[in-house]
């Protein structure tokens, strides 16, 4: 049972989302926890920096698994995430703030691009 305020409105905003809001909340998310994740490598917490790195490469994993690969621009995206999660990983794995930028930079790219179509598609077509 959600008793918070806070779950309350976070299930009541995920419940009533356009497949499009949806999908840029997930860019949100792991942008947010790839930013975390830095942090934490930065200040040489490395719990921290694992929890929030693992956490965007499960989103990005996510992301990867809703694909429609009927669409040619479904391999591309698949390549494009598998390549994020790689970065992820390295960065993880080397507790090295450089490949997490990278993949950073690539998720903020896409979620801008993302952002434009669902400005110009109806709700009900994206995704």
């Amino acid at each position: 049972m959600i008793t918070s305020p806070y779950e309350k409105y976070r299930q009541s905003s995920v419940q009533t989302s356009t497949p499009g809001q949806l999908l840029l909340k997930l860019y949100d998310g792991a942008i947010r926890f790839i930013k975390a994740g830095m942090e934490g490598l930065k200040n040489q917490d490395i719990q921290l920096a694992n929890l929030n790195l693992g956490k965007a490469q499960t989103i990005v994993s996510e992301l990867m698994s809703t694909l429609d690969s009927s669409y040619e621009v479904s391999k591309g995206l698949s390549a494009m995430y598998e390549y994020v999660n790689y970065l992820l990983v390295e960065a993880n794995i080397k507790r090295a703030t450089e490949p997490a930028e990278e993949a950073l930079g690539y998720l903020i790219e896409l979620r801008e691009t993302w952002a434009e179509a669902v400005k110009l598609v109806p709700s009900q077509e994206v995704l």
